[in-house]
């Protein structure tokens, strides 16, 4: 009997055979309703510890069971841009459901790899058949086989606060480090399969910071972004950036930090000219897909909106 462990690496679940971790298992539910999957699930709920937030001079521990409800509730003040991503997923049913480590760890959105009657790379084949076929909502920045977008909002926000991540095995992990930079398309992580995500740790908050988040999207809400971008952002007395985090989702094989446009930003008032430059830099190295072209207007203009919004 074999065993599979959804916050790790692991192919789709796939008979009675299997067995299988959930957190909040928003994601794990739906993949086993669409491709009919009846694994054994073993609940990681109850197990002391993994859900929580402690917060310590040296920075803010957060379990990876801890609903986004509770990141987007709890902290707004210290961690703004972290709570405004929060409150920007989906739906409040689902955000009360649904984990930080979850989040991270969700595989991807595909719509041929959640189809029970096609294979891909991260469903044991050897092709990705969205790149031939449709893929409108594809990658804008097309590095890596797989060509659809890695579907974390959470780790993007993460990379912007420089956040490490421990598991069972390992400590002090980069987010890069638990995502990779997508070469190998058969994951969506690098965990091992025994391996378990159990908590982020962020730096001690940034006295004064300002955040701003937007995820431009197909309908007014409870919707998965087509672009978004979060910023965060420190001034002095006079207004100028003392320091400033900056990243894009929904366009790339894993979540972009744009130290470019951070360092652009940086030592700014956030006139008018820094935020148009910004916003046109946001798509360098774009190489969008014959349906994904659209993306890169949509990625300058919502790096726009949130640099707009953060100096408001």
């Amino acid at each position: 009997m074999s065993v599979t462990i959804l916050t790790a690496y692991d192919e789709r679940p796939d008979g009675p055979g299997e067995f299988v971790y959930r957190a909040g298992g928003t994601d794990l539910q739906e993949r086993m309703r669409t491709t009919g999957a009846t694994p054994h699930v073993l609940d990681l709920t109850g197990v002391p510890g993994f859900a929580g937030i402690d917060r310590t001079e040296a920075g803010t521990t957060i379990g990876a069971g801890t609903t986004v409800a509770t990141l987007a509730r709890d902290l707004a003040t210290d961690y703004p841009a972290l709570a405004l991503t929060a409150a920007g997923l989906a739906t409040p049913q689902v955000r009360a459901t649904a984990t930080l480590g979850g989040n991270l760890l969700q595989r991807t959105r595909c719509w041929y790899f959640r189809h029970p009657h096609t294979t891909c790379f991260k469903s044991g084949g050897d092709s990705c058949p969205a790149r031939d076929g449709r893929h409108l909502y594809g990658v804008a920045f097309d590095t890596a086989p797989c060509v659809h977008p890695h579907p974390s909002s959470l780790a993007m926000v993460l990379l912007t606060y420089a956040a490490t991540v421990d598991t069972t095995q390992r400590s002090g992990l980069a987010v890069g480090d638990v995502l990779g930079d997508g070469s190998d398309p058969r994951r969506d992580h690098l965990l091992a399969d025994d391996e378990v995500l159990t908590r982020v740790t962020l730096p001690p908050p940034a006295a004064g910071e300002r955040a701003a988040y937007f995820r431009s999207i197909s309908r007014f809400e409870a919707e998965w972004p087509l672009v978004e971008a979060v910023v965060r952002v420190v001034r002095d007395g006079a207004g100028t950036v003392t320091s400033c985090g900056l990243a894009i989702g929904g366009v790339a094989p894993v979540p972009l930090r744009l130290d470019a446009l951070e360092d652009l930003v940086t030592g700014s008032m956030l006139d008018d000219d820094t935020v148009a430059a910004a916003a046109a830099g946001a798509s360098a190295g774009a190489s969008p897909l014959p349906e994904t072209g659209y993306k890169v207007a949509l990625v300058e203009a919502t790096v726009r909106e949130v640099l707009e919004r953060v100096r408001g």
